[in-house]
């Protein structure tokens, strides 16, 4: 057993549930689906036998039941990877401390978790409603800056190819992890896959341009022309690089899943979203 942690660095609510998901550590599965929509929690649910745990606190809403004798949790994170960051301590501390002891437990459990998410596709081959499997997750935000993770040889050399690719980007520290290989087989082996970019905002960071003007010209350019023996980027979003990252420093198996709403190079977007999204959901579930 390690050094007992303090009340600051684990805050734990006077009912027992962590600070900012308000759940109990037998609240949750060991396999966890995660969402950004608050939302869309329900829609996954709805398709279990039964839900035994309702919760909600800010944008994190929880749903746990099962699906034939599996038991799920589905789980909403919000937008961006500073709430990836709230999240993924806070489940690894729900299964991985005694919250009587505030000490890691000798034993850890590795949680699996699949994210179902939107998305858009900056290949012109890759057509709106694809439902797309990250092969890696790209960050392009600032989270990785502040933990210790260690690179594969295969992250290594796709991360050399990409800052050569970035080097003019001042500012820009990307960081790359791959899929857990497991899950990428067993759940995502019928699914296009690529490299999903993780920006941090939706607007100038995923090259979209409105009223302010962007310091990133021909952003989508940039990203699409890239290539590493045969992986290519194709497409962008906003959890997906912070997930994969922080599941490898904590021992978790990630996946992420993605229903591509927008053609970013034939500036479309999807006119049946729900559909897309509901058809994703639907091939993660038949998988588990």
């Amino acid at each position: 057993m390690g050094q007992e942690l303090s009340a600051a660095d684990l805050i734990i609510n006077p009912d027992g549930s962590i600070y900012h998901l308000n759940l109990l550590p037998e609240d949750i599965a060991e396999t966890v689906i995660t969402v950004g929509d608050p939302d869309r929690v329900g829609e996954i649910s709805k398709h279990f036998d039964n839900i035994e745990l309702r919760k909600g606190k800010r944008e994190f809403i929880t749903h746990t039941g099962y699906l034939g004798k599996r038991r799920i949790t589905v789980l909403s994170t919000g937008i961006g990877t500073d709430n990836i960051d709230i999240v993924f301590n806070e489940l690894d501390a729900l299964v991985n401390v005694d919250f009587h002891t505030r000490r890691v437990k000798e034993n850890l459990t590795s949680l699996n978790i699949i994210r179902i998410g939107t998305s858009g596709a900056i290949q012109p081959d890759v057509p709106m409603g694809t439902i797309l499997a990250s092969s890696f997750g790209l960050g392009l935000d600032a989270l990785m800056n502040y933990y210790i993770h260690e690179l594969s040889g295969d992250e290594h050399s796709l991360l050399d190819g990409i800052k050569t690719h970035l080097s003019h980007l001042k500012g820009i520290t990307p960081y790359v992890t791959a899929a857990n290989s497991s899950l990428l087989k067993s759940i995502a082996n019928d699914m296009e896959q690529g490299i999903t970019v993780t920006a941090p905002g939706f607007y100038a960071p995923q090259g979209r341009q409105v009223r302010a003007k962007n310091a990133v010209p021909n952003l989508i350019g940039l990203l699409n022309s890239f290539r590493n023996t045969d992986h290519r980027i194709t497409n962008l979003e906003m959890e997906t690089a912070g997930i994969y990252a922080l599941a490898k420093v904590l021992g978790h198996k990630a996946l992420s899943v993605n229903a591509i709403l927008a053609s970013r190079v034939n500036f479309e977007f999807s006119k049946e979203p729900n559909k897309v999204v509901d058809k994703a959901i639907k091939m993660v579930l038949d998988k588990l």
